[in-house]
């Protein structure tokens, strides 16, 4: 028992001494900006049509089994108001971090373990390279930057998304349903969805890499090091979510 509290102690350790030493060289001269705008593309523009393909199948799909609940009170005037609600409050960026974390996580932690493995990174240490800077920063940064970009995205296309499966059975202009929807989101909401975003982007970003980094040598080291990447991304995305739910419903009515 003791020491598998000195292991997860020492483990805590080396994640903190992970998380400041990726401060120190972010703010640090000189910025690899060519290489964060590269990892941004690999982030985000590649992650287009999957992130996209999900949120409308989320819209439709949340449009479509809300309508029979709200049919029962005779209040299927209100689905664009659930929807805006719903999607912007909750499911853009909770869905987009979870794809993320499969798409983005997995490939951070394979690619960084390769690295590791094939001592690339050595490599890069012995040639006059920051590693850390080129490979992680970079990585964390475009991360942290791409998944709020791809929430935005996955919100418009899941409310398109509602709009088809609401026009399936009832008469309503595209102007008529944003109007609706724009009407019930306010300020709070949309900074309460920009933050999950940055704050679930930061994390995907950094436990990826640290898993990678970090990884054992081996060949087993690269799966594993991909599947602990994916599985401790949606874990601690799961657990920021409980607490900035908790964080905004205190906050919430001080701001409004």
């Amino acid at each position: 028992m003791g020491r598998k509290i000195n292991s997860l102690l020492l483990e805590f350790a080396n994640i903190h001494r992970f998380l400041m030493r990726f401060f120190r060289e972010a703010v640090s001269p000189p910025y690899e900006f060519k290489e964060i705008i590269r990892q941004c593309y690999e982030v985000g523009w590649k992650s287009f049509p999957l992130i996209g393909l999900t949120g409308f199948i989320v819209g439709f799909v949340f449009t479509k089994q809300s309508r029979p609940s709200l049919e029962d009170f005779g209040a299927t005037s209100w689905l664009p108001a659930l929807i805006s609600i719903a999607i912007v409050r909750a499911l853009a960026p909770l869905v987009t971090a979870l794809i993320a974390s499969g798409k983005v996580g997995s490939q951070i932690g394979a690619e960084l373990s390769s690295m590791n493995v094939t001592e690339q990174i050595d490599a890069m240490e012995v040639s006059g390279t920051n590693p850390f800077k080129y490979l992680v920063v970079s990585r964390i940064l475009a991360t942290t930057i791409m998944i709020p970009v791809l929430c935005f995205y996955i919100a418009a296309i899941g409310l398109f998304g509602g709009y088809l499966s609401i026009i399936g059975q009832d008469q309503l202009s595209l102007l008529s349903f944003f109007t609706q929807v724009f009407d019930k989101i306010a300020f709070i909401d949309v900074f309460a969805m920009t933050l999950r975003a940055i704050v679930f982007g930061f994390t995907i970003g950094f436990a990826s890499c640290y898993i990678g980094y970090n990884s054992s040598k081996g060949t087993e080291g690269v799966g594993k090091a991909a599947n602990s990447a994916v599985v401790a991304s949606m874990f601690i995305v799961f657990i920021e979510e409980l607490l900035i739910v908790q964080l905004l419903a205190v906050i919430t009515p001080l701001i409004t």
